[in-house]
């Protein structure tokens, strides 16, 4: 009899940061994915709501507070160590100034440039909806 291990499950919040027509992309810093871009956000604290750790994870990550807006998707996808189910949500900027803290490069791309950076590739579902939406 074979024994199958399941794999890791990790749960994650995203903000998709709108300003004037563009979206915030930030490139990591670090890790395993470091260069490849991504919609920030993180891990959800244990009862903590989505919405919660989002607005948590941006000030840490990005010295700005947000609004969330509204949901917009979840992806799931099946890295090789792990699975990982992200809960995307629209989301405004409402006070401070951005500062990268754990990212290396961040940039404000239209639905023109979103394909111009290499994304994570659970990050990539969430770019064809965004490119969808406005056509």
């Amino acid at each position: 009899m074979r024994i199958v291990k399941s794999m890791k499950q990790i749960e994650v919040v995203a903000a998709i940061i709108c300003k004037e027509g563009t979206y915030l992309a930030a490139q990591r810093g670090h890790g395993e994915f470091e260069g490849l871009w991504e919609f920030p956000g993180g891990k959800i604290e244990p009862g903590e709501s989505s919405e919660e750790a989002l607005i948590r994870e941006i000030k840490e990550e990005l010295s700005i507070d947000i609004h969330v807006d509204q949901w917009m998707c979840t992806t799931n996808y099946d890295y090789k160590s792990f699975h990982l189910t992200m809960h995307c949500y629209l989301c405004s900027i409402i006070a401070g100034k951005l500062e990268l803290r754990e990212h290396k490069s961040a940039k404000w791309l239209d639905t023109n440039w979103l394909n111009k950076v290499e994304w994570l590739p659970a990050d990539k579902e969430v770019i064809q909806i965004l490119s969808a939406r406005t056509k």
